[in-house]
């Protein structure tokens, strides 16, 4: 038992050290207040919004009287969600719809959009946060490497067959969810779907700077149309996202009491995306990514133009989009 302790202990203290390194304590996020009713009248899909970062943004979007439709893979933890997000939304709130999405099919991809564009009238806002982070190996329906399915090349797909839908609700905006971490991979052109080798580190990394060149290339096609579109990276927040890392059991619970200390809360890492979905300060702004509601200057192979027209046309060929 004594040795027990003694493990925890230096296993923990090594994990905190390791923490404070990586993770510096970020200054409390300060939450956006908007108009009751700013939204009122526009609609807004998120994908993702039964957990984290999308479910707090949905209640902040179904506070502010938008029509909110929650694009989710489970379709009940969707509805569990929802009704939590309905009770603490008030009395005044907005109007919330679950729709099926599974992300890593293109099918279920063109199923949604067909429903959406049969049901809605309008688009104002796309936000496209459903993600996957550092999972086992594994392919989507079509064969694509699991992250770069679900982070790129679902939400690739996604937008593009909303688009029109989007430019004729124009000013409308597209909001896309990105991280910091895009700063430790590449676009392996030779190898994207990591058919020879599959480091997870690498391939989500991989999938976050495809984010961000894919918000680059879009705002350039969109420019004259009146829809926007914007990345952000919302730093280290506690959420389900990192269920697949491998954390030593005596050191968890030190790892759980870090995170509260170090880490956002989802409602903290909500306020960014908030921002870019509503804001009249970003009103017009396009191609650009925000960090704490702030614009973030990003690495050079994160604004690398042929790059970012190279993956598009490869990533169209891959969802089987025509010229």
């Amino acid at each position: 038992m004594a040795a027990a302790v003694i493990v925890a202990v230096v296993v923990g203290g090594g994990v905190l050290l390791l923490v404070r390194r990586l993770f510096p304590r970020q200054k409390a996020a300060q939450l956006l207040r908007y108009p009751a009713d700013m939204m009122r009248g526009k609609t807004v899909i998120v994908t993702g919004a039964n957990c984290g970062i999308g479910k707090a943004l949905a209640g902040e979007l179904l506070k502010l009287r938008a029509r909110v439709i929650m694009a989710c893979r489970d379709q009940r933890s969707a509805e569990e969600a929802a009704k939590d997000i309905q009770r603490l939304a008030g009395p005044e709130q907005g109007e919330l719809v679950v729709k099926h999405l599974d992300l890593a099919s293109l099918g279920s991809v063109r199923t949604f959009c067909e429903e959406i564009l049969q049901e809605e009238s309008r688009i104002d806002v796309l936000i496209n946060n459903a993600g996957l982070y550092q999972c086992p190996y594994s392919k989507t329906e079509d064969g694509f490497e699991m992250q770069l399915g679900v982070n790129h090349l679902g939400h690739f797909l996604l937008t593009h067959l909303l688009l029109d839908r989007l430019k004729t609700s124009a000013p409308s905006r597209i909001v896309v969810v990105s991280s910091k971490l895009y700063k430790y991979g590449h676009i392996n052109f030779d190898d994207l779907n990591s058919e020879s080798k599959y480091d997870k580190a690498f391939c989500y990394s991989q999938s976050k700077l495809a984010n961000l060149l894919f918000t680059l290339e879009l705002a350039r096609k969109l420019e004259g149309t009146g829809v926007t579109v914007n990345a952000l990276t919302p730093g280290i927040v506690r959420t389900s996202l990192g269920r697949h890392v491998q954390i030593p059991l005596l050191a968890k619970p030190l790892f759980h009491l870090a995170s509260l200390i170090f880490f956002k809360s989802p409602l903290e890492g909500a306020q960014t995306p908030l921002y870019l979905a509503c804001s009249p300060e970003v009103e017009g702004v396009s191609g650009k990514c925000f960090a704490n509601c702030k614009e973030e200057e990003l690495m050079d192979k994160a604004t690398d133009d042929q790059a970012a027209e190279k993956l598009w046309d490869l990533s169209s060929a891959m969802v089987g989009l025509a010229n």
